[in-house]
C-alpha cells in the first residue's frame, strides 16, 4: 500500500511543473524595488548618494557580462535551423511596437512625430538582463532545448536591442539636428557592420590565444573574454557607436565558444560567477534611476495606454511571426510572453533625450523629454517584473523538457557510486 502511494505521489510530482526560475525572478524584482526605494525614500535618499557616472559605468559592465553569457549560451545547431525565424522575431515585433507606440503617443500625448518615434524605439527594446538569465535557466534544465527556443530568444533579443537603439539614435539625431538624416541612417548601418566585424575578429583572436599549452587556460580565457567585452561596450560608446559594443560582445563570445567546444564550460562558469555579483548592481541601479516625484499623473495615464496597446500588438505580432517556425501553440505563446520585459535599454537610453533637451534650454523639448522618460519608467516598473514572472511560470508549463541521457555514462556513474559505497563500508 505504501509503495503504491509513493508511486502515485512520484508520478503526480513529475506531472506538476515547477515554477522554474520563479524565485530568481522574485529576487530580481526585489533588486529593482530596492533601488527604487533608495532613490525615493526621503531619509534614505539623503544618506545614500549614487554617483551618476559610477552608476552608468556599472550598468554598462553588467550589460557586457550578460551579453557575454548570452553569446556563450547560443546553440549553433539550433541557430542555423532557426535563422529565418530569428530575423523575424528580432525585427518584426520591434518595428511594429515602435510604430504603434509612435502612432498612439502622437495622437494621445500630443508628441511631434519625431518625438513619438523616439518614444516608440525606447519602448520597443526587450531587456537582455531579464530574458537572457531566464533563458539560460530554462536551457540548463532542458526546457525548449530540443527546438532551440532559448537560443532563438537570446540571439533575437540582442539584435532587437540593436535595432531599437539604432532607431532611437537616428530619431534623436533628427530631433536635435546633430546631422543630416542620411548621415544618421548611415551611422546606424555602421553600428551593425562595425559591431559584427569587430566581434568576429575578436572572437577569432581569443579562439587561439591563450594557447592550450598554458596553465589555467580557462581562467585566462575568461579574463580575456570579459575584458574585451567591457572594452567593446565602453569603446563603442566613446566612439559614438553605442549599439556596436553589445553586438560585438555577443558575436565575440559566440565565435569563441564555437572554437572552444566542450572546453567553454569553465569559462561559462566564471562568467556566471561575475553575473551573480553584478546582477543586483544592475537592477538596483536601474531602480535608482526612477524618481517618482518627476512623474506627471496625466502623462502616466496616457503613457500607460500607449504602453498597453503597444504590448498587445507586440504579443500578437510575435505570435504571428513564429507561426511557421515549426513550434506548437504552447511554444508560440511562451515566445510571445518572453518578448514582454523591458528594463536595461529603457534605463540606458530613456533619459538621453531629456539630457539633450536640458542642454538646449528649450522648455518645450524638456517637456517632451520628461514625457519620454516617464513612459520609460512605467515600462520598467510594469513589464520587468510581470515579464520575468511570466517567463518563470510559463516556461515549465508551455515548453517540453529534453533530458539527454547516455546509458553508458549512467552505467559508469552507477558503478562508480557502488565502488564509493563499498570503499566507505
Amino acid at each position: 500500500m505504501s509503495d503504491a502511494c509513493c508511486s502515485c505521489f512520484s508520478k503526480l510530482k513529475q506531472r506538476c511543473p515547477k515554477p522554474h526560475g520563479l524565485l530568481a525572478q522574485v529576487v530580481t524584482t526585489g533588486m529593482l524595488l530596492a533601488g527604487l526605494l533608495l532613490r525615493n525614500v526621503p531619509y534614505v535618499t539623503d544618506a545614500v548618494q549614487i554617483d551618476p557616472a559610477w552608476s552608468k559605468a556599472l550598468r554598462n559592465i553588467s550589460l557586457a557580462i550578460i551579453l557575454t553569457r548570452a553569446g556563450l549560451g547560443l546553440d549553433p545547431t539550433a541557430l542555423r535551423r532557426l535563422k529565418a525565424v530569428c530575423v523575424r522575431v528580432a525585427v518584426g515585433p520591434c518595428a511594429v511596437e515602435a510604430s504603434t507606440v509612435a502612432l498612439m503617443s502622437h495622437f494621445l500625448m500630443g508628441l511631434p512625430w519625431i518625438w513619438a518615434f523616439i518614444l516608440g524605439f525606447v519602448l520597443s527594446a526587450v531587456s537582455p538582463a531579464v530574458v537572457v538569465p531566464s533563458m539560460l535557466l530554462l536551457q540548463k534544465e532542458g526546457y525548449g532545448v530540443e527546438k532551440g527556443i532559448p537560443t532563438l530568444l537570446m540571439a533575437a533579443g540582442s539584435f532587437d536591442d540593436i535595432l531599437a537603439i539604432t532607431g532611437f539614435s537616428t530619431c534623436l539625431g533628427v530631433a536635435f539636428g546633430t546631422g543630416s538624416t542620411g548621415m544618421n541612417i548611415l551611422q546606424g548601418v555602421l553600428v551593425v557592420v562595425g559591431g559584427s566585424v569587430s566581434g568576429l575578429l575578436l572572437g577569432l583572436f581569443i579562439s587561439f590565444f591563450p594557447s592550450l599549452d598554458q596553465e589555467d587556460v580557462g581562467l585566462k580565457r575568461s579574463t580575456m573574454l570579459l575584458g574585451l567585452a567591457v572594452f567593446a561596450v565602453f569603446g563603442s560608446h566613446a566612439a559614438g557607436f553605442t549599439g556596436a559594443g553589445g553586438l560585438c560582445t555577443l558575436i565575440m563570445a559566440f565565435i569563441a565558444s564555437l572554437s572552444w567546444g566542450d572546453q567553454k564550460a569553465p569559462v561559462a562558469a566564471v562568467v556566471g560567477r561575475f553575473w551573480d555579483f553584478f546582477q543586483p548592481l544592475l537592477f538596483g541601479l536601474i531602480g535608482a534611476e526612477i524618481e517618482i516625484s518627476t512623474l506627471n499623473p496625466n502623462t502616466v495615464g496616457l503613457g500607460m495606454a500607449c504602453l498597453a496597446v503597444g504590448l498587445v500588438i507586440r504579443v500578437l505580432f510575435t505570435f504571428l511571426v513564429v507561426f511557421f517556425g515549426g513550434f506548437n501553440i504552447k511554444e508560440k505563446l511562451f515566445i510571445s510572453v518572453a518578448w514582454l520585459p523591458k528594463a536595461t535599454v529603457q534605463a540606458a537610453i530613456g533619459s538621453k533625450a531629456l539630457d539633450l533637451a536640458r542642454e538646449s534650454g528649450d522648455e518645450v523639448l524638456i517637456k517632451y523629454g520628461l514625457d519620454v522618460l516617464t513612459v520609460a519608467v512605467l515600462a520598467i516598473l510594469t513589464t520587468a517584473p510581470v515579464g520575468a514572472l511570466g517567463i518563470g511560470l510559463s516556461g515549465p508549463r508551455l515548453l517540453s523538457r529534453y533530458i539527454h541521457s547516455d546509458p553508458e555514462i549512467e552505467t559508469k556513474t552507477t558503478q562508480k557510486d557502488d565502488a564509493t559505497i563499498e570503499s566507505r563500508l
